[in-house]
């Protein structure tokens, strides 16, 4: 007779299971693990974003379309109305912190909009607020109430207009919304690149709902008075550069030129706009930024060129 063979004990067996067990989990985290890089990878590189990028390469900042034209409104509004861009900077970080950069209708109480304005505290009717040029622009009325508020650390600058229960929390989006300004108003050339989704069927653009746009965002100053029939014809605005920007950009292309070249980029996707041109740069939909350089001519500083899908 042989030896009767020894069971494991009830402790062991337990060991073992567990063991099976959590060298299985490994294995299926790893796995999972693959599998979610490997999505991210395949769909983060292709999908419709703008990215913004500082000249020495060291900083970007990513972003959908709707969150690129939201910024560029916020950015052209204080533009027209003559603020700096520390305001632009202070009127931007002040957003990403209170909606994202999204013009959400819903928030705490009864705010809404990209700044989280309340009707109830004056600040306009739910739809007024809605309006980004409209928020944008009473941020800035009551940002420039503030004494000396480009001097003032930008979470004192932004608490004293928005009364936020939070007020340290603005601090953190500075450096981003810095860059975000740097490029929408114009001093930082060719920063913003933007990747439209594909287009899958017919959908023209309108040249006459991009002229529209300027002029609610601009001023009607941004273009010159043309007439209906031709301006609606035409597939390409063609947006002037005022002589006074020019005479004083000296060596380089003027910022209010790149402040509008940007301003379409981040606007392509609602506004069907496939290329943007300016001085000796154009942008295509689906390519980016290009230099584009005729010989033995000057690059053109005067005009803005925005040409929507055909």
């Amino acid at each position: 007779m042989g030896p009767v063979p020894r069971t494991a004990s009830p402790a062991r067996r337990r060991r073992s299971r567990l063991l099976r067990y959590a060298a299985g989990f490994t294995v299926l985290a790893a796995l999972g693990g693959y599998l979610a890089v490997q999505y991210d990878s395949s769909t983060t590189e292709s999908a419709p974003r703008c990215v913004v990028r500082a000249a020495d390469g060291d900083h970007t900042y990513e972003m959908s379309l709707h969150q690129a034209a939201n910024a560029a409104t916020i950015s052209a509004v204080g533009a027209t109305r003559g603020m700096p861009e520390r305001a632009v900077t202070i009127a931007i970080a002040t957003a990403i912190q209170e909606s994202t950069l999204r013009n959400i209708d819903y928030g705490d109480r009864d705010s809404v909009g990209l700044f989280q304005q309340r009707p109830s505290q004056g600040w306009g009717t739910v739809a007024e607020i809605m309006d980004p040029v409209y928020s944008a622009g009473e941020f800035y009325d009551h940002l420039a109430e503030v004494p000396g508020y480009s001097r003032l650390p930008l979470t004192v600058a932004a608490q004293r207009v928005q009364r936020s229960g939070f007020p340290q929390a603005y601090a953190k989006h500075e450096p981003d919304a810095a860059l975000l300004a740097a490029a929408l108003t114009g001093r930082e050339p060719a920063s913003l690149n933007c990747t439209p989704p594909k287009r899958t069927a017919e959908s023209p653009g309108d040249a006459a709902q991009v002229r529209a746009e300027l002029i609610r965002t601009f001023g009607k100053d941004v273009l010159p008075a043309t007439k209906a029939a031709g301006a609606s014809a035409a597939a390409t605005v063609s947006v002037p550069v005022p002589a006074s920007a020019r005479a004083k950009a000296e060596d380089r292309a003027p910022q209010r030129g790149w402040e509008l070249a940007h301003w379409a980029v981040a606007h392509s996707e609602e506004l069907l706009i496939e290329r943007v041109s300016y001085a000796d740069r154009v942008w295509e939909a689906g390519s980016g930024w290009r230099t584009e350089r005729t010989k033995d001519k000057e690059p053109d500083t005067t005009t803005v060129g925005i040409r929507v899908a055909r």
